[in-house]
């Protein structure tokens, strides 16, 4: 919806400019055109008004959690960084054992839940009892679980993209595999076919996608994760929350974005996603940004790029559902149909009008 209101402006804007340019605008351009600037303006009104889309920055009765990002940082920028898989590990490690610290000197609070990000364990922990025994070391000190980005091996070789719930006490729990994979990166369309034109076609990931509804079950609550590349698709978290998500997580590897406006981005889709659903938004990055986002999209808190960096709040866990959430894509589809009808009927009366008359 918020792209359709992005692209209903510009039309609105681009056919005033038409007009305006021809200085012999017709009376349907200039409606068509006035008309695609009022909507957006006229929903933002009304938008506070319409029953399930009241204020959500936490409300009466509302439980409340401590929550931890943890950003280790990487040893260096791009695509190398993944030669440096333990290095990276042990970042997060030396993160959470400061935090860890803290809690005990008093100066944080004590996290109900610590979200590492994607890719913090490259090593996979269920293969390698080093990478096992650090993961396990830090969430005993922090005295929470951890939720730890890692890349698994499956026994055909192949991977999965794995957010893994690490209870110190108890081990490996709850778990989620990246759903929706990225095409080109994690995987490669038709790798037999690219292989006769380069060398770099069995460079690319050899990742398979998990399923589920993408929640895990974190000390007791129950966490939506939409893994990097996830963020951007409606279906991965509108499942979540309407299997009884009530918090957010987007763990990203942001590294091989570099000093790109990517990881930006990709924060404003997480923004996008807390308004839409209700829920606070927690955004762990390897390399930043990190963020906590509240319901109402604005930024709680926010690490800068390539440094290490922890970031802790109370958050409140959120149980009810948006119209957004409840709609899901009912009202794409409606104006996707309408669309159509609108432009046969509009092709119909064009050559109705261009018809020769007897």
């Amino acid at each position: 919806m918020l792209g359709f209101a992005v692209a209903l402006t510009g039309t609105g804007i681009a056919a005033l400019s038409v007009a305006i340019a021809r200085r012999r605008p017709t009376s349907d351009l200039l409606a068509a055109g006035a008309f695609a600037l009022a909507m957006p303006v006229l929903a933002a009104a009304l938008w506070p008004a319409v029953p399930g889309m009241e204020s959500v920055d936490g409300a009466a009765g509302d439980r409340k959690i401590v929550v931890a990002a943890i950003q280790g940082s990487v040893p260096r920028l791009g695509l190398e960084f993944n030669a440096q898989r333990r290095a990276v590990l042990d970042n997060h490690v030396r993160e959470t054992l400061a935090l860890a610290e803290d809690v005990r000197a008093g100066t944080q609070p004590q996290p109900d839940l610590v979200i590492w990000p994607e890719n913090a364990s490259d090593i996979d922990p269920f293969r390698n009892a080093d990478a096992a025994a650090a993961i396990e070391a830090a969430s005993r000190a922090v005295d929470a679980p951890i939720l730890v980005g890692a890349v698994l091996v499956n026994g055909d070789r192949t991977t999965t993209n794995s957010v893994i719930v690490w209870d110190g006490d108890n081990g490996p729990q709850d778990r989620h595999d990246k759903k929706i994979i990225q095409p080109f990166g994690e995987y490669l369309p038709y790798r037999d076919f690219f292989r006769h034109f380069s060398s770099y076609a069995d460079q690319a990931g050899n990742f398979v996608p998990g399923n589920g509804d993408g929640v895990v079950t974190a000390a007791g609550i129950p966490v939506g994760v939409a893994t990097c590349y996830e963020v951007a698709f409606d279906r991965a978290l509108s499942q979540s929350v309407r299997a009884g998500a009530q918090l957010i997580a987007v763990p990203t590897n942001n590294a091989t974005f570099g000093d790109t406006e990517m990881t930006y981005q990709q924060l404003a889709m997480s923004r996008v996603r807390a308004v839409e659903h209700g829920r606070v938004v927690v955004v762990a990055a390897t390399s930043g940004v990190s963020a906590i986002v509240a319901p109402d999209g604005s930024v709680q808190e926010s690490s800068s790029l390539f440094v290490p960096a922890t970031l802790v709040a109370e958050v409140p866990l959120r149980a009810s559902t948006t119209l957004a959430t409840r709609l899901g894509p009912i009202p794409e589809i409606v104006l996707c149909v309408g669309a159509t009808l609108a432009l046969a009927v509009a092709l119909v009366r064009r050559r109705r009008s261009a018809a020769p008359i007897n």
